[in-house]
Parts: C-alpha cells; structure tokens; sequence
C-alpha cells in the first residue's frame, strides 16, 4: 500500500505597512525626483508595493519583505488574493499582495488614512480582505503576522478572522523595529526560519534582548 504525503497546509506572511506620510514617501513623491523607483511610479504601471513601502520604510520593512519571501508557502500560489504568499496591510486598501503594483496618486491616498483600528476606512477593508484570504487558504494555513501586536491596529481585526491560527515570531518582543529588520535580515541570510507562537494570549511585551551586531553592507534606510 502506497502511502500519499499529507499534503502540505501552507504559511503566507502579513506584512504592517510603512509610514506613506514620512520623509522617504515624500521623496519618492516628489515630482523631482528622477531615480528610477520615482520614475515608475509616477507612470502608469506604477511599481511593486512591497519595493515602494522597503523604501519608505527602511530596514524594518525590508527585514520583513526578504524574510517572508523566503519562506511563505502559499496553499495556491495561483490564488488571486494570496500571490506569493505574502500580503502587506494598507492604510486604506485592506491586504495586497506584495507584488500588487500602486502608483503616486495611491500612495498619497494611504498617506491621507489614519491606521487605527477605529477608523473605518482603515478597519472597513482590512476585515473584508483578510474574510476573504481566509477563504481562500483554507482552515489550515498558518497565518503569520509580522508586524507589531502591542496595539489593536493589527491585533483586533486580524484574531477576528483567524484566531490561534494568527501567529508571530516571538523573538520580536522586546525588540524595536531596527532590531527586528536586522534579525530577519540575519534568518532570511541563514536560511533559519524564527519560531512561531500565537498572537492570543502571548505575552506581548518583554525585556529588550542583546543587541544584534550590526549586518555588513546593510543600512538603515534603502537607497
């Protein structure tokens, strides 16, 4: 008798958004700007959110867009909703795949949205996507949240829509947004995957571990 392997339930990665009303998104922005990046989106096809908000953002995000590109399994990769396998939250656009494509105008329009989990424009289509990423992966996928959960912002809509499947490396309490760029940098590298735990019921605040040596070659913003 032949026995058939259990079929492999996937992992995608939820990715927080970067500040679109920061220094870095008005130089993108800005109508000046001629590097390439700015020169893409300000035409037609736009570019990539996840390059846009790496370079908004910084270490943090790219830690984050490296390590989950590793290591997302997507269920379907076909899938409209789950593409790679990794999903960035927006202001205002609910979950987007990574490689989704946004212009300026559209980045201006994040910019112009509260995230917090009682503005409705921010709430409103971040339930209704994550409700139908849920449908779309099935009961068993892993849902990996990289991002903070001290706050609601994240936290409250998403245990809603998946519950104990909603995990988070748990090597990022206690750490700032520099140190967890820098330590998904560090696994990504490595080819070590973090340990996942729950977001319900973790403890979501700790003491800060040692500081990580500082990565060869990597700053802390993208140029």
């Amino acid at each position: 008798m032949v026995r058939r392997r259990k079929k492999d339930p996937g992992r995608i990665f939820l990715l927080s958004p970067a500040n679109c009303g920061g220094p870095r998104a008005n130089m993108v922005l800005s109508d000046r700007a001629t590097f390439d990046l700015a020169q893409r989106l300000r035409g037609r096809e736009g570019a990539a959110i996840g390059e846009v908000f790496a370079f908004v953002s910084g270490l943090y995000f790219k830690g984050k867009l490296a390590y989950a590109l590793r290591f997302a399994r997507p269920p379907d990769p076909g899938a409209p909703l789950t593409g790679s396998g990794v999903l960035v939250i927006t202001p205002s656009a609910g979950l987007r795949p990574a490689e989704t494509r946004v212009t300026a105008d559209a980045i201006r329009a994040f910019a112009a949205v509260d995230i917090a989990a009682n503005d409705a424009r921010y709430r409103v289509p971040l339930l209704s996507s994550a409700r139908a990423l849920d449908e779309e992966i099935g009961p068993d996928c892993d849902v990996i949240l990289l991002g903070s959960i001290a706050s609601a912002k994240y936290v409250d809509v998403l245990t809603g829509v998946f519950g104990a499947r909603l995990r988070f490396p748990i090597a990022f309490v206690g750490r700032g947004d520099m140190s967890r760029g820098g330590l998904l940098l560090r696994c990504m590298r490595a080819g070590e995957e973090l340990e996942y735990v729950p977001v319900e019921g973790a403890i979501r605040h700790g003491p800060r571990p040692p500081k990580l040596a500082p990565i060869r070659g990597i700053s802390k913003t993208i140029e």
